[in-house]
């Protein structure tokens, strides 16, 4: 392991009846390019009687990206949003100085049937004087996104840029989020292709990297300018993610994110008073941790 410096493995936890691994943060690694946050959710078989239900919380200093690898989810926001994600397709929420919303199973998947709940929330934290930008959301549809093949791989370009290609997510920062799918063993070149720091995070299958096997539900961690031989072997599925790092360091409390505490400090106090800005007709509250 010359080239590359960690490996992360999942760590569970449940948020009520959903259990998830996170990824990051973590000890060791705190951030890979401006990625502050991975929560792997399931998989797991939601219905009759469990499913998925993220009552109202609030954000500040980030973007969430959702990313569905099977089932549905709902999204409602401060803004007014309601869209549904399907696999493949991404929610881009920026966070900015503040926003509240929700994530839940739709009424249409409650109908006693079972199914399974597969993906990825992700936080990017946003730039030091983009931090209190007014919130927005975007959606795009698996088939707004680039996508190519290359001997045996199939590449989607979810956010950001790499490989000569850019994803229309609007993000505020150099990085990249490409998930690869093989069918035979791939020699993934990343040099010249990514910039900045880069993790590649096994979701099925395994990878090969400088010399040492790594199976799914673990990111290794290393650099573009250092990295070392990476094989991705057939029948993987990974994520490779990204991007220029700060040159501030960031803060993280519950869902909070800033280079100042005393921002994170000030949301804490106005979600606890309910002084945030909260969604309309929406009754459900999650309390501020300890409170």
């Amino acid at each position: 392991m010359s080239n590359t410096g960690l490996i992360i493995p999942e760590r569970s936890r449940d948020i009520g009846d959903f259990l998830v691994g996170r990824l990051l943060p973590f000890r060791k690694k705190r951030m890979i390019g401006p990625f502050i946050f991975i929560d792997h959710m399931g998989p797991t078989t939601l219905g009759p009687d469990q499913y998925m239900d993220v009552d109202q919380h609030p954000h500040i200093g980030l973007s969430t990206l959702t990313f569905i690898l099977e089932g549905e989810i709902l999204h409602q926001d401060g803004m007014g949003t309601t869209q549904r994600i399907l696999p493949g397709a991404v929610n881009w929420m920026v966070a900015g100085k503040g926003v509240s919303h929700t994530e839940r199973t739709p009424k249409e998947l409650r109908n006693g049937t079972t199914f399974t709940a597969h993906g990825y929330q992700i936080w990017v934290a946003l730039p030091k004087h983009l931090e209190d930008v007014e919130p927005e959301f975007h959606h795009f549809e698996s088939h707004e996104l680039p996508q190519w093949t290359d001997q045996g791989a199939e590449f989607k370009l979810v956010a950001g840029s790499g490989y000569g290609r850019t994803s229309p997510v609007p993000v505020h920062s150099d990085l990249f989020m490409i998930e690869v799918k093989t069918t035979e063993a791939y020699d993934l070149d990343i040099s010249d292709h990514l910039k900045g720091e880069i993790g590649l995070c096994v979701v099925e299958g395994s990878i090969l990297a400088c010399g040492e096997v790594v199976e799914k539900g673990h990111i290794v961690v290393s650099k573009t300018e250092d990295a070392c031989s990476t094989v991705i072997a057939a029948h993987s599925h990974i994520f490779l993610f990204g991007g220029q790092a700060f040159p501030e360091e960031r803060h993280i409390y519950w869902n909070f994110v800033s280079h100042d505490k005393n921002k994170i400090e000030a949301a804490k106090t106005a979600w606890a008073k309910k002084t945030f800005p909260m969604m309309q007709g929406e009754d459900s509250y999650v309390p501020l941790p300890g409170s």
